[in-house]
């Protein structure tokens, strides 16, 4: 994101705070610990720093995409019980009833999948109970809460929290084969009679304009993963002996993360406007991830073709790197999102 409307402030001291954690990013627990005292200290999107939020982000994911993708889950479940707070929702009750304090750990599991299914039921005595599977739910096993979509009929869902640490809940510890992430084992859980405390109205964690704020959220660790590749061709362009081909490559880069850092810095600018209604936050989600996650791939391929098999054959951080973005970046669904970004713009 452009730096001309960002301090860095708070992006340069997370990074430096993790400094100290031995394992960043590789070793969960000890990253978890580490989310679990910087992110309250992070912004909320939405509320004036949004473009700080998402700089801070993309300035972990340049340190470590594996740190990035255990921090984002977190961050977003803070900013998801913030906008239930603002909405009504006693969330100091839901503290109390899931023994949160400030060492929890957040997940947020929404996904589903064929032959997976989690319902919701509230029994008499006026709790409810999670019971079922949950697909691709990354981390349960490190984390202690997480929230989680359940169906509460046959077309509607709804956002609870659950605690992950009781006997209801039973994360798998896979199938996950990933050579990128392999730290971020994202696995079913299954739960049986979990207690579980509603977050709003059923349907309001999809409608909600933050669920398309939490989008672009990844879509900025996307592009700040790949900062250092398109670095790395810099330097391969300032060699010595480097030829054209390399300078091409290093320009290539570059401008496609400056697109991608230009679209998140207007998306955040337009976010922390407040005038934008669901269909609107929707719309500029697509966008920016479709954006973002084209200039991503991109690079991911110029680093290939420019650099060869070397620092991807002898480079554990390089190698790890690339592998981690290319599993990451998947959560874009390439042109099955760009159909969903088609039927908005004709809409």
């Amino acid at each position: 994101m452009a730096q001309d409307v960002m301090t860095g402030r708070t992006a340069a001291e997370l990074v430096a705070s993790a400094e100290d954690v031995e394992g960043f990013g590789t070793d969960v627990p000890a990253t978890l610990a580490w989310v679990s005292d910087v992110a309250p200290s992070l912004p909320l999107p939405g509320q004036g720093a949004t473009a700080e939020l998402w700089h801070a982000l993309a300035a972990v994911a340049a340190r470590d995409v594996g740190a990035a993708r255990i921090l984002e889950p977190h961050v977003d479940a803070l900013a998801i019980l913030g906008q239930a707070g603002a909405s009504g929702v006693d969330t100091g009750e839901l503290r109390r009833a899931l023994d949160v304090d400030d060492d929890s750990t957040w997940g947020v599991f929404a996904a589903e999948g064929p032959g997976a299914r989690l319902v919701a039921e509230r029994r008499e005595h006026g709790e409810w109970e999670l019971s079922g599977t949950k697909p691709w739910c990354s981390l349960a096993a490190h984390l202690t809460h997480a929230l989680v979509t359940a169906w509460v009929g046959p077309e509607q869902r709804r956002l609870f929290a659950v605690g992950l640490r009781g006997s209801g809940a039973a994360a798998h510890s896979g199938p996950w084969v990933s050579r990128g992430l392999q730290q971020v084992v994202s696995a079913p859980v299954d739960f049986t009679q979990a207690f579980a405390v509603p977050v709003g109205a059923p349907g309001w964690y999809q409608r909600r304009p933050g669920f398309a704020w939490g989008g672009i959220g990844v879509a900025a660790i996307w592009c700040g993963g790949a900062r250092p590749l398109a670095d790395a061709l810099a330097a391969a362009a300032r060699a010595e002996r480097a030829d054209q081909l390399a300078r091409a490559y290093a320009g290539a880069a570059d401008a496609a993360l400056w697109g991608a850092r230009t679209a998140l810095s207007d998306a955040a600018r337009a976010v922390d406007a407040g005038d934008l209604d669901d269909a609107g936050a929707r719309l500029l989600a697509a966008r920016v991830r479709a954006v973002v996650s084209d200039a991503v791939e991109r690079v991911l391929d110029l680093t290939d073709r420019a650099l060869g098999p070397g620092p991807l054959t002898t480079d554990e951080d390089h190698a790890r790197r690339v592998a981690d973005l290319r599993v990451y970046v998947r959560q874009d669904h390439a042109e099955r999102d760009l159909a969903r970004l088609g039927a908005l713009v004709a809409s």
